[in-house]
Order: structure tokens, then C-alpha cells, then sequence
């Protein structure tokens, strides 16, 4: 409800009539203008279309007309196909095919429509198989393809009252017909204000003064927003709460009769009153989230996040508003992400993996991981320094000094993101692009994948080691949370991607993306990348950026959408940055880091004189470290806390981490005395190598078992070299404490440090079972 109604003038019976009969006349006006926008207006193009019979298919074509003085550049055609007609071919112009509805954009050659001319000789045209008949529902640009306004639909029916309290009336009506557009919408309105939306021929609008005569219209919005005229107006009183001072009774048996992992449907027996029950209540921990008529014994209360305890309770209330005592409380807790019995797995995929690494998203397809993946982490995208908001459209690379405070202060890579081409061998599904989609490189290959595997989720990782230097920042305000998360939200779910090389622009990367990522490294810690940003209050904004997170994401509408986090190991870590008692109302689920236990850094700036295990699962008796870390105890702060542990993910390292110039001990090189770091994949990478890449590049590696600890490591004995990793041995041990744990799953770092037939992926799918 934007705005409370205007009470009808009073009280005299005269004056009511005359404020009735004013009320009554209002729609003849609203014929003449009041209050209503004018229909869309024609635009400078417009479209005709022709049809050619060629035996054993035919072709359409639509001419794109510029009746304006001045050149028109950008053009969108969109269609309905006649019934039982296919498409098989499409010309002079990008087309996208839904059922029986086909969106075209002008291709790079015939963008630009010189002024009183045409797209000829390059107009749109496609190939096509059954009845031949002209289309409907054509605009071009969104206006009518003729050039005519739209006409926009009837008037509904004059509304009735279906319930009146002493602050609400709920009204309904009869449905609006005609015009060319589908009714998407109603408005009603009172005093000219509207004063309550909806989508249906009913609605309630509240907020009303007990004892007092308010006049209501509706009136219908097309699906482009065109208003019809108003409806015939009906005046309503509402209840004076001095008539019946007796609450009803409370709901008894409120019971839950079914769930989801962001749903829970409740039923209760039915109140009494002394004159009748107009309405009851549904409240989620305290707070009002349903309304429902008094013929209503159900509820289903959507919006949750999975693996949840939320409790319920319901009132009554009659017509003068009293309120009954609250129902006996229901506490249920939904379902989780993965579903009963089964374990989620997650995977990242490194947006620069398509250089070096030569990792594509086809590789997450022919290696057999996409089959078993639920969810692919796509890593990572920047904030803007300067907005603090969510940063797109630049091609700007990380300096190589790790130590550099600003190795990645407004990086990025929009050519590898959506606007560099992919041959044939690179795509998923085997066709070239053609360098000039409006979307291209990994993102349009993630839809292919999608396409391909309709379960699987990908989300956009925000932040990870380099790139989480502003998220302090960003949420250090109310204001500036709110303005972030638009961001976020605009780019990476609505698809709203900043124009790039010819690619780019509104709505391109929508369906791209299922939701979002947040990989802060670390907030409230001086202990994550040189140069970033912290502050003792980043505990407690993390908490409200998630939860501005979710409720801007839920208020989308559509399908649910992800909000998960990567979190850390370090119990000093979790304590200064994350709120294990708040941080999951708004997650769907942590990923809990798993790895990078030890290691020597690439530049010897971490732990380069001695040698550790990487992702051991328990702690090792001989460890010297003074902070003993395993995946157990990351698990257990996780537990200990309170945390459901189907909200958590163990993250499992597809690489090896390695040091040089190790010594024996006598342990082969286990915690031993080492020289830095040993020779990387790549030279800016030094310790650090993908399994694969290990196994066949480091000669002469022997691998052991260590049963205490459970961790796998290679010692290459004389030449010194000493790696910590996991393999299928430690993948089928940890699964199986995983499951133990009663955890929902395993998160992967990253999917191109596998072999080509996905050794490891085969590992932790059989392990999960």
C-alpha cells in the first residue's frame, strides 16, 4: 500500500450521498485523462512482415522501418509463431526462441536504421516449417509493430466488499477484458490514490480509520504498464470497534503440513467470536507475515532459507479488530539444499583457468564433473574502488607483486567474463561464436552448460584472496550495503552487464547467474591480503550485508535464489569476522575452508622453512605448528556453536602444496625443514600445482598415507621435493566423516586441478554416494 485512503466527507446521510455520487461520476472523467497515463505512443520504427512459400518450408521476413527524420541505431523485434510453426533458421539478426515466443536483436551490420528507410537489404528473416501465417503480438523497440498506441484493457467490474474490520476492507471484482495486451496487474484506488496492487481480482488494503466511509475504483495495467479506465466505485464502512469489544479465541492445533528447503506449509483448527471471525493472522518468529480471510485454515510461508528453525504462531481477529490470544507455538525447520539423504557438491571454476590452464567450461562437461556437480562457484569478480559497488565491464589485470596492497584494486577481465569469442573446440555444445553476440566467453558457455544439465545452479563468487580489499567499505553503512547489493543484484542476476567490446548492455547476462557468492577474506582480520581494508565492526556489517543480501534477492520474485559464503577454518578468524548465531538466517549455506592449512606462499611469505600438511582431517600428534588445524576442528567451532550442520560444506583441494630442499627426518619430509617454495605449475604460482599436473610434473614423487591424521603426501626423496594433497585414498576417508557428521556437503577448489576423467570428481561423487 503506497498511501492510506482518503475518508469519504461526513457525516451527514446528505453529504455521504453527495461524496458517493461524486464517486460514482469519477470514472466518466478518468474517460477523459484523470489520473490515467496515456498508452504507449508509436515510436520511430515500426515492422511489416511478409511470407514467401518455398514447398518444404517458407520464409518470414520483417522489414524494419525508420519513419523519422533522424537515424535510428538498436533494434529489438519480438513475436508470437503461429501455432504448430518451428523455427529452423535465423538472418540479419540475433533470435531467441521460448515456446512459441521469439525475441530478435539486430545483428552488428543493420543496427542502425538511416532516417525515412529501411533494414533492406539486410532485414531479419527465418526459416520456417508448418502453417504459414504472420505472427502476433509484434513490437518492435516495445512499441506496436503498426505504429498504433496500444489500446489498453476494459474496466474491471465495480468491486464488492468481501470482509470489512475497523482498519481493513478487502475487495473483489470482476476481471478486465480486451486491449492488446494481457492484464498483468490492478490497481485500487481511493480519493484517486492507489492505494493497493495486486495481481488477482481481489485485494485488502489496510491501515483504514475504524467508523469511517472510504470510496474504492480498480482499474487494470497491461503487461506494459498500460492503465485501462477506472471501474464503477463502491463505498465502504468500516467496523467501529466500540460495536463488539470481544476477542475471538485462539487458532488451536496449529500443525505443519508440509515443507521445502525454503517453504513451510501450516493448517490450524478454527476460532470462535461472538459475531464472527474476519481474519487470522500468521506470524514467523514474532513478526506479521500473513493475512488471510476468516474462510482460510492454512498457510504456506515462503521466503526461507534452507536448514532454517523458524516458529510459528497464528491469531484471530474479528471485525472490530480485537485480536485473539496466539496459537501454541510450531517451531519446524526446512528442508536443507540438497535434499534428505543426499550430500550437495559444490565446485569453483576459475574465470582466468581459460588461459594458462586451458581449462574451459566444456573441460566441467567432458571431464564428467557438470553430471555431478549441484552447484558451480564461478570465481571471482571485484568491487569498484571508488563506488564500492559491484564491478563489471573492465579488462584490468592483478599486478604480479602478491604483496602489492593494490595487486587488485579494479581488476578484472570482462573479455574472459562475456565478450571473448570461443572457437568451436572451446564450446560446450561444439558451435563457434561469431564475435558479435551481445554475450559471449564463459557466460555464454555457462548457459550452454546450463542448458545441457537443467539441475545444475552456478553462482557468481564476489571477493576470494585478492579482490576482498573494499568489502569493508561497502558494508560499513546501511546506505551503502543497500547501493552495493543493487549492484550485485543489477549485474550478475538481472544481467544488466556494462557494454564491453560489442558485447554487453541490458538484460545480456540474465540466467547467467543463480545467485551469489560472498568470499571475504577475512572481515574483522589484519590477516588477509596486503592492503585490505578491516574494522573491528566488520563482524556485525557482515551480518547485515547477508541479510541485505537475501532480502534484496528474495524481493526478485521468481525462483529462489543462492546467497552462500566461503568461511574460514581459524577459530580466531570466525571470531572476528563471522556471527555463527545470525549469519545463516540469511545463508543458504557456508563452505567451509578446508585447506591452505599450511603452505609457503608463492613468494615465501608464509611458511617457507618448514614443511605441513595442507587439508588433514584430524590433527597429527607430531605437528610443531602452535596452532594445530584440521578439518575436524573447523567443523567442531562450526558445531559447537550451534550451527545446523546440513548449512555446511567441507571445502577439498584439487591441487598439491609444496616446499623444496625438504630433508628426510626419517618421516619422508613429513613436518621437516624446508628451503621455500618448490617449482610451480606456472612461474608466478611457486608451491602450488593441480593434481594432475603434479602427478606428471614433479618426477619421481612417492606418495604416502599418513592413517593418523588422514592426509596424503609426495616426497621425491633426493631431489627434496615434499607436496601436501588430497587423493582418492583421503577424498573416500573424508567423505565418509562427512557424512558421519551429518553434513550437506563437499565444495571443491578448483575443478581444473583434476585429471581430464575427472579422477578426484569420481572420488567425492562415489564417497558421497
Amino acid at each position: 500500500m503506497s498511501s492510506s485512503p482518503s475518508p469519504l466527507p461526513g457525516p451527514t446521510p446528505h453529504r455521504r450521498l453527495l461524496a458517493l455520487l461524486g464517486a460514482l461520476l469519477l470514472p466518466v472523467a478518468l474517460l477523459t485523462g484523470l489520473g490515467a497515463t496515456p498508452a504507449h505512443a508509436a515510436g520511430g520504427l515500426t515492422a511489416s512482415f511478409s511470407s514467401q512459400d518455398n514447398g518444404s518450408w517458407w520464409k518470414g521476413t520483417y522489414v524494419i522501418r525508420n519513419t523519422t527524420s533522424s537515424p535510428v541505431t538498436g533494434w529489438t523485434l519480438e513475436f508470437d509463431l503461429p501455432a504448430g510453426v518451428s523455427i529452423s533458421g535465423h538472418y540479419n539478426g540475433e533470435a531467441t526462441v521460448s515456446g512459441r515466443h521469439v525475441t530478435v536483436r539486430n545483428a552488428y551490420y543493420n543496427a542502425t536504421v538511416p532516417a525515412n528507410s529501411t533494414t533492406e537489404p539486410y532485414s531479419y528473416w527465418f526459416v520456417a516449417n508448418g502453417p504459414i501465417g504472420a505472427p502476433g503480438g509484434c513490437t518492435v523497440n516495445g512499441d506496436k509493430c503498426d505504429g498504433t498506441p496500444d489500446r489498453p484493457p476494459s474496466a474491471p467490474g465495480t468491486p464488492t466488499a468481501t470482509s470489512v474490520t475497523a482498519h481493513s476492507v478487502s475487495l473483489a471484482w470482476s476481471a478486465a477484458t480486451g486491449g492488446d495486451y494481457p492484464v498483468a496487474s490492478y490497481d485500487v484506488l481511493s480519493g484517486g490514490t492507489v492505494v493497493a496492487t495486486a495481481t488477482t481480482t481481489s485485494a485488502t488494503v489496510g491501515g483504514l480509520t475504524p467508523a469511517t466511509a472510504y470510496g474504492f475504483t480498480v482499474r487494470a495495467r497491461d503487461t506494459r504498464g498500460n492503465p485501462g479506465p477506472q471501474s464503477a466505485a463502491v463505498t465502504v464502512t468500516t467496523t467501529d470497534p466500540a460495536s463488539d469489544p470481544t476477542p475471538p479465541t485462539a487458532p488451536t492445533a496449529l500443525r505443519s503440513t508440509g515443507r521445502t528447503s525454503t517453504s513451510v506449509s501450516l493448517a490450524w483448527n478454527a476460532s470462535s467470536d461472538n459475531v464472527g471471525v474476519a481474519a487470522y493472522d500468521v506470524y514467523r518468529d514474532g513478526a506479521l507475515v500473513q493475512t488471510l480471510p476468516a474462510t482460510t485454515l492454512s498457510a504456506t510461508v515462503a521466503g526461507l532459507t534452507p536448514a532454517t528453525a523458524y516458529t510459528f504462531t497464528v491469531k484471530a481477529r474479528d471485525a472490530a479488530d480485537n485480536a485473539s490470544p496466539a496459537s501454541a507455538a510450531l517451531t519446524v525447520t526446512t528442508d536443507d539444499q540438497a535434499g534428505n539423504g543426499k550430500y550437495l557438491k559444490v565446485g569453483y571454476f576459475a574465470q582466468w583457468g581459460i588461459y594458462g590452464r586451458q581449462y574451459f567450461v566444456k573441460n566441467l562437461d567432458t571431464s564428467g564433473s557438470a553430471a555431478k556437480l549441484d552447484v558451480v562457484n564461478y570465481a571471482f569478480e571485484n568491487i569498484d574502488p571508488v563506488n564500492l559497488t559491484c564491478l563489471a565491464g573492465v579488462t584490468k589485470g592483478t599486478t604480479s607483486n602478491p604483496q602489492d596492497p593494490d595487486q587488485g584494486t579494479g581488476a578484472g577481465d570482462a573479455d574472459a567474463d562475456y565478450a571473448r569469442p570461443f572457437a568451436a573446440a572451446q564450446s560446450v555444445d561444439g558451435v563457434a561464436d561469431d564475435g558479435y553476440a551481445k554475450l559471449q566467453g564463459n557466460f555464454n558457455q555457462i548457459k550452454k552448460l546450463k542448458a545441457k544439465y537443467p539441475n545444475l545452479k552456478v553462482v557468481v563468487s564476489l571477493g576470494g584472496w585478492t579482490y576482498s580489499k573494499f568489502f569493508t567499505d561497502a558494508a560499513a553503512t546501511d546506505a551503502s550495503r543497500k547501493k552495493f547489493v543493487s549492484s550485485c543484484v543489477d549485474v550478475w542476476i538481472k544481467g544488466n552487464l556494462p557494454a564491453y567490446n560489442g558485447a554487453g548492455g541490458p538484460g545480456t547476462g540474465a540466467g547467467v547467474f543463480d545467485g551469489i557468492d560472498l568470499d571475504w577474506e577475512w572481515p574483522g582480520s589484519p590477516d588477509g591480503h596486503a592492503g585490505n581494508h578491516y574494522s573491528t565492526a566488520d563482524k556485525a556489517n557482515l551480518t547485515l550485508l547477508l541479510a541485505e543480501f537475501r532480502k534484496q534477492l528474495d524481493a526478485l520474485g521468481g525462483p529462489h535464489r543462492l546467497l552462500t559464503a566461503f568461511t574460514p577454518a581459524d577459530p580466531a578468524k570466525i571470531q572476528q569476522g563471522w556471527d555463527l548465531s545470525t549469519i545463516f538466517s540469511s545463508l543458504d549455506f557456508a563452505n567451509v575452508q578446508g585447506y591452505d592449512f599450511h603452505g609457503a606462499g608463492s613468494d615465501n611469505s608464509w611458511e617457507p622453512n618448514r614443511t605441513g600438511h595442507q587439508a588433514n582431517l584430524y590433527t597429527d600428534a607430531q605437528d610443531p605448528y602452535p596452532t594445530h588445524f584440521s578439518v575436524d576442528a573447523a567443523v567442531r567451532t562450526y558445531l559447537d556453536a550451534g550451527v545446523n550442520p546440513r548449512k555446511l560444506t567441507v571445502g577439498f583441494p584439487f591441487y598439491g602444496r609444496g616446499w623444496q630442499s625438504v630433508t628426510d627426518g626419517g618421516a619422508h619430509g613429513e613436518w621437516q625443514a624446508a628451503k621455500g617454495a618448490a617449482p610451480g605449475q606456472f612461474p608466478e604460482e611457486a608451491g602450488v600445482r593441480g593434481y594432475s599436473n603434479m602427478l606428471s610434473g614433479v618426477p619421481g614423487l612417492t606418495v604416502y598415507h599418513d592413517e593418523q591424521s588422514v592426509s596424503t603426501y609426495g616426497y621425491t626423496g633426493a631431489d627434496g621435493q615434499w607436496w601436501t594433497f588430497d587423493d582418492t585414498w583421503s577424498i573416500g576417508r573424508k567423505t565418509a566423516y562427512l557424512k558421519s557428521k551429518g553434513l550437506l556437503g563437499a565444495m571443491i577448489w578448483e575443478m581444473s586441478g583434476d585429471t581430464a576423467g575427472g579422477t578426484l570428481m569420481n572420488a567425492l561423487a562415489g564417497g558421497l554416494g
